[in-house]
């Protein structure tokens, strides 16, 4: 399951949709220009056929408006629907009737979805997605929507919730994960504005098939027009259909895919499974109330009951891929267990019985990060990440963790991780936020400084990664505001440490992926020797920083990171001096690499990292940093040193 050649599949399937799609259309403009030369062609004598070249002399005009306003339609009416879908996964959360979880709810099922929402992605290590719940739904089904992992959402049915346990629910979170790290979701919306483009025209076709209802005897021509509007209606219903078969064809193949990732995910078949399942031996089964044509591809358990159309292979053989030794015959004792027990009952107490098990200061060890196993690594979650983070999270303070999720306090819960321990230092920095964000942010920011004045080191980045969801939802103006307060904060006492630089640039990127949100895939074309002085130069600020204190240390780990690459040299530069701002000017630099390239260049990070058998807390916030802005999901390591 490599990241990064599933990354190079999600570029080839896209290709294979345009090449698709442009053949419907194309498809759609005979059938449009062969119904209009049927009715307005013009042959200028008996003997003058469909294939003569007089016959397309004459009738060019006619040929050339109808592909105009054929191709115009469809294209204009799949740029529209595309830039309805510009807000991202949330939008189509809330299309389809989604709830948005709320950080601070009390409720059992829903704290269980948010914890294993927010655990997946910090292990994995990409955006915490914000979380829906569809409550008008009994059927068990779930996706994941977005353009990237920046703007992803993930939803859930009512149904899914009130009947999974909290390791089948981790199955199907871990399976719409898969798609977020497969760069499915973006295909998945663009499929849904090119199939508006085709569904436009067999609309047209019947709403002029309604309106001549009411003309048809005041209009002469009424019976032609009647014909058009018939002809057009069932083109457009033809175009649809394939459109429709193109979009079953490209999912079916990912949801395999999706099941292997969620079991390497969670190291455990049974939830993934168990799900399965669920949905066969449930009444409800995986069906939606709402009208799912659209999203169907994106679901995931088939909504659709047409085989032929299906977005999803059958559920028998998705259950036993996972699990060979499935009887069909379970079903009914599956129903019949449903019935006897809600997991909603159970809920609370299952969650309560996982915290009270796990012990307050114990941290399992994450993986061990090594460079010749990332590609497996990335993207790739399991069990022992679950596990860390969990226990990350389970040390958190209350009042932190309420604020981190709090659409009110969420940006204080930021500022406090940047205000000093030097007391006069300290009083500048409120002043200032109170002078941006007024006294009551103030107020907030030194009573989060009272409950926890000295927050451990690996609890930081969780809990930025934690309050970036409920920063998204504030106001543009406001979100450019306190990008300049957090700046003016780092910048008080003339110095830059290793996490306020982190934390300004993944900042950085989640507002203005707010603001603009990406629309191109991953990578670029360039080759690490294309950029060898600024991967050099990164190279050499990541050792320094790894070994601020031995030069020696910090040569070995220059060595190690560019052993397997050729055409890089070491740089023995000053890598202290004016560091942020050679950074800023590589990673604009960066940009442009190719998904291995940028495999590459996390790889020799990691051998620079583990030169002295550890990575300590500058040297992952860093990594997270470099792959966060390169969009790679680096995987949560063995748990980083102080």
């Amino acid at each position: 399951m490599d990241f990064f050649r599933q990354q190079d599949r999600a570029r080839r399937q896209t290709r294979l949709l345009i090449v698709a799609f442009s053949a419907a259309v194309l498809a759609i403009l005979v059938a449009m220009n062969l119904l209009t030369l049927t009715i307005f062609g013009r042959f200028q004598s008996a003997e003058q056929g469909w294939f003569s070249p007089s016959f397309w002399l004459a009738n060019g005009q006619v040929v050339a408006l109808t592909s105009a306003v054929t191709l115009g339609t469809i294209l204009l009416a799949s740029l529209y629907r595309t830039l309805q879908l510009r807000g991202g996964g949330s939008q189509v959360a809330r299309e389809l009737g989604g709830v948005e979880v709320d950080g601070s709810t009390t409720d059992p099922l829903r704290r269980r979805l948010l914890n294993i929402v927010e655990e997946m992605a910090i292990a994995s290590g990409v955006p915490v997605p914000e979380v829906f719940v569809l409550d008008h739904e009994d059927g068990i089904n779930a996706f994941a929507a977005g353009w990237s992992p920046s703007d992803a959402a993930v939803a859930v049915t009512r149904g899914a919730l009130e009947n999974l346990n909290r390791e089948e629910l981790q199955g199907v979170i871990a399976h719409e994960f898969s798609h977020v790290f497969n760069g499915d979701m973006r295909l998945n919306i663009r499929l849904m504005g090119v199939l508006f483009g085709i569904l436009v025209l067999a609309v047209a076709g019947r709403r002029m098939l309604s309106s001549m209802r009411f003309t048809s005897g005041r209009n002469r021509n009424a019976s032609a027009i009647l014909l058009i509007a018939l002809a057009v209606m069932i083109i457009g219903y033809i175009g649809l259909f394939f459109g429709r078969w193109i979009q079953a064809a490209v999912s079916r193949q990912r949801e395999y895919l999706a099941d292997a990732s969620a079991v390497q995910f969670t190291r455990s078949p049974d939830g993934i499974a168990g799900a399965l399942k669920k949905i066969g031996a449930s009444t409800a089964g995986s069906q939606l109330v709402v009208n799912t044509q659209e999203v169907g591809h994106m679901l995931f358990a088939s909504s659709l009951s047409s085989r032929l159309m299906a977005t999803h292979p059958p559920l028998v053989d998705r259950i036993t891929r996972v699990q060979p030794s499935f009887d069909p015959s379970e079903f009914a004792e599956i129903a019949a267990s449903m019935a006897r027990h809600r997991e909603a009952r159970a809920a609370r107490a299952e969650q309560e019985a996982v915290e009270a098990a796990r012990p307050a200061h114990a941290l399992p060890g994450g993986i061990s990060l090594e460079a010749d196993r990332l590609a497996e690594q990335v993207g790739q979650p399991g069990l022992a990440q679950m596990l860390t983070v969990a226990a990350l999270l389970a040390e958190i303070p209350a009042p932190l963790e309420r604020a981190a999720h709090s659409d009110e306090w969420a940006p204080e819960l930021l500022l406090f991780l940047l205000i000093a321990a030097d007391r006069e230092l300290r009083e500048r920095q409120l002043l200032m936020v109170a002078e941006t964000l007024g006294s009551d942010s103030e107020a907030q920011v030194s009573k989060l400084l009272t409950i926890e004045p000295d927050l451990p080191v690996r609890l930081r980045l969780p809990l930025l990664e934690m309050a970036f969801p409920a920063l998204r939802r504030r106001p543009h103006a406001q979100l450019l505001d306190f990008m300049r307060l957090v700046d003016r904060l780092i910048e008080a006492d003339g110095r830059t440490t290793v996490f306020e630089y982190v934390m300004a640039r993944l900042l950085n990127r989640e507002i203005e992926d707010v603001l603009r949100p990406p629309r191109r895939m991953v990578g670029g074309r360039a080759r690490l020797q294309d950029h060898a002085a600024a991967v050099a130069d990164l190279i050499a600020i990541f050792a320094h920083h790894g070994q601020p204190d031995d030069a020696l240390a910090a040569g070995d780990a220059r060595a190690a990171a560019v052993e397997r690459i050729d055409g890089i040299e070491t740089v023995d530069s000053d890598a202290g001096r004016d560091w942020q701002g050679r950074l800023d000017a590589i990673f604009r630099e960066l940009d442009d690499l190719s998904l291995d390239a940028r495999r590459e260049l996390i790889e020799a990070l990691v051998r620079s990292a583990r030169t002295d058998g550890r990575i300590v807390a500058a040297e992952y916030e860093l990594l997270r940093l470099v792959a966060g802005l390169l969009r790679v999901p680096l995987p949560v390591p063995a748990a980083p040193g102080a």
